[in-house]
C-alpha cells in the first residue's frame, strides 16, 4: 500500500486542498471581522464548491462514504455543537462537512494555503501572545451564540485536546460559558486497526497520516444528539452544565468519564529533577484544587501570597475551620477532603506549609527548584536559613506526594561539613553539580515509590498523604489518558 496507494491518495488529497484555496479566498474578500455578510448567491455557490472539493479530498483519503446519525441543529436552535471524544486531526471531517466556526490559535491563519482555508469558516482566534486572549474568546463565543442565529454555529472540542477515545476528560467550561442550548454530537471511527488516534505519547502527525491513508477503507460515523438546553442552575454553573453534558455523551459512546484533564496527565508526565513516583497523591490534590475553584493557570499570585501567609505561621498547624479561612473557602465536603490528604495523624490538624508546597507542584510541576525554594522559605531557620534533616524529608515526601521517605543518603551528600542543616544554596549548588540526584539519593533508597506498577500497585500506601489514592488508581487512570 505504501509504494501503491498511498502515493495516490496523497497526491489527491494535496491537490484537492490546491484546488480549494483559491475559493476560499474568493469566499473571504469583502468580510468583516464584527458581521457575517449576506449569502447572496456566488457565495453559496462558492460554499458548495468548497464542501465539495472537501469531501471529494477525505474520499481520497479513505472515508469512502460517513454515516451520520440524527439531524444537526440549526443555528437559531442550537448556536454551538459540543463534539467529543477529540482524539485525532481527522476530526476535521465535521468541520469540512457543516462548515461550522471553530476556535483556534491565531497563529493559524499566517500558514500559507492552510491559513486561507481556515479563515474561511471565520473561526474564533485565540492569541497565544496576549494576556487577556481567554477573556476576549469568551466574549467572542458569547457575541455569537447570542447572535440569534446571525452566526455560524460554533463547532467546541471541550476536552481540549486529543485522547485515545477509551473515555471522556474532564470538559472545559467555554462552551458552556455562554449558557446557551448546546447540540452534543459524538464521533467514531470504528475501525478495527486504528491508525486514527494522535495522543502525545502515540505515533507522530505524519506516521498516522501514512498509516491511514494505507487502509483500504477508513469509517467514520458522526451522531447528533438531541439539543441540550440548561437549567437555570446550569446556566449560573457552567461546569455543573458541562459535567451532565459530558455524561450525555459518554452513555451514547457507552464509555466512562474520568475527573481528570489534560492538565493532571501533564502533571503526572513532568519532565522534573524529581519524577513522580507511580502512586502519588498530587493527582488527586489536583482534583481537589479544581473542584474548590483554585485554577493553576491563575496560581502565580495566590501562591506568593500562600507563602508569605505561611511563613508567618512559622509551623503552627490549623484546624480545619483555619484552614478554610487561609483559603478564604468556605466550609464544604471537597475542602474536608483537601484537609484530609494533609492530616497525616488524624489529630484534625495540618501544617500549611505542607499544602503549599503541594500547590506549587501542582501549579509548576516541572519547576523543581523554584519550589524546593518557596520550601525552604517557609521551613528555614530565621537566624542562619538552614534546615535539618527531617524538615528536608517533610519538603520532598510532599514534593513527591507520597507517605514516606528516606532522605538521609541525599542530606548526608549535602551536607558535607556534617552540620547536620542544610540551606537552599547548599542544596541549589548539589543539584547544579549533579543534575540527576534523584535517581541516586532518592529512588535506590525508595524501591518500593519507583519500583514496578506490578509490586507498587499490589497495596495501597496507609495513612498519611495518600490515604485515600491507590497506585492502581492512578496507573488506570494514566492508561486511560495514555
Amino acid at each position: 500500500m505504501t509504494l501503491t496507494i498511498f502515493p495516490i491518495r496523497l497526491f489527491v488529497a494535496a491537490f484537492m486542498m490546491l484546488l480549494a484555496w483559491p475559493f476560499a479566498f474568493i469566499g473571504t474578500l469583502g468580510r468583516s471581522e464584527e458581521a457575517v455578510e449576506p449569502q447572496c448567491l456566488w457565495r453559496r455557490v462558492v460554499d458548495i464548491i468548497l464542501r465539495t472539493i472537501m469531501r471529494v479530498m477525505w474520499f481520497a483519503g479513505g472515508f469512502h462514504w460517513i454515516s451520520v446519525k440524527g439531524r444537526q441543529a440549526l443555528p437559531t436552535e442550537a448556536p454551538i455543537l459540543t463534539l467529543a471524544p477529540h482524539s485525532s486531526y481527522f476530526d476535521a471531517i465535521p468541520v469540512t462537512m457543516t462548515m461550522a466556526t471553530i476556535v483556534m490559535k491565531a497563529e493559524s491563519k499566517d500558514i500559507p494555503l492552510w491559513g486561507t482555508l481556515i479563515k474561511y469558516i471565520r473561526p474564533v482566534f485565540v492569541s497565544r501572545s496576549d494576556q487577556d486572549s481567554r477573556r476576549k474568546t469568551v466574549e467572542e463565543i458569547k457575541r455569537r451564540a447570542h447572535s440569534g442565529g446571525e452566526w455560524p454555529q460554533i463547532m467546541i472540542f471541550p476536552e481540549g485536546t486529543c485522547t485515545n477515545r477509551s473515555c471522556l476528560i474532564t470538559f472545559k467550561p467555554g462552551a458552556f460559558i455562554p449558557a446557551v442550548p448546546v447540540q452534543p454530537v459524538v464521533i467514531r471511527y470504528p475501525n478495527k486497526l486504528d491508525t486514527i488516534t494522535w495522543t502525545w505519547q502515540g505515533p507522530g502527525a505524519f506516521k498516522i497520516l501514512w498509516l491511514t491513508l494505507c487502509q483500504l477503507h477508513n469509517e467514520f460515523v458522526i451522531e447528533f444528539l438531541p439539543i441540550y438546553t440548561p437549567s437555570e442552575e446550569e446556566k449560573r454553573n457552567p461546569a455543573i452544565f458541562a459535567h451532565n453534558v459530558r455524561r450525555l455523551m459518554a452513555k451514547a459512546l457507552d464509555v466512562p468519564v474520568t475527573d481528570y484533564s489534560f492538565e493532571d496527565c501533564q502533571l503526572a508526565m513532568a519532565e522534573g529533577q524529581l519524577r513522580l513516583p507511580v502512586e502519588t497523591c498530587l493527582l488527586e490534590f489536583a482534583k481537589l484544587l479544581r473542584s474548590l475553584g483554585l485554577r493553576r493557570e491563575k496560581s502565580e499570585k495566590p501562591l506568593n501570597e500562600f507563602g508569605k501567609r505561611a511563613c508567618k505561621l512559622q509551623g503552627h498547624k490549623q484546624s480545619l475551620e483555619e484552614f478554610a479561612q487561609f483559603l478564604d473557602l468556605p466550609l464544604s465536603d471537597v475542602l474536608r477532603d483537601m484537609f484530609a490528604l494533609f492530616d497525616e495523624h488524624e489529630e484534625g490538624r495540618i501544617d500549611i506549609r505542607e499544602f503549599v508546597i503541594a500547590f506549587s507542584v501542582v501549579c509548576r510541576p516541572a519547576k523543581t527548584l523554584e519550589t524546593i525554594k518557596l520550601a525552604f522559605s517557609m521551613f528555614e531557620d530565621e537566624v542562619n536559613g538552614a534546615i535539618p534533616e527531617r524538615e528536608l524529608a517533610c519538603i520532598l515526601q510532599t514534593a513527591l506526594g507520597v507517605a514516606d521517605l528516606s532522605v538521609s543518603s541525599l542530606f548526608s551528600a549535602i551536607d558535607v561539613q556534617d552540620s547536620g542543616k542544610i540551606t537552599f544554596e547548599m542544596f541549589q549548588s548539589f543539584v547544579e553539580q549533579r543534575p540527576d540526584f534523584a535517581e541516586e539519593f532518592l529512588y535506590a533508597d525508595n524501591v518500593r515509590f519507583w519500583g514496578s506498577v506490578k509490586s507498587s500497585s499490589s497495596s495501597p500506601i496507609s495513612n498519611g498523604f495518600c490515604a485515600d489514592f491507590t497506585p492502581s488508581d492512578h496507573h488506570t487512570t494514566q492508561k486511560k489518558l495514555e
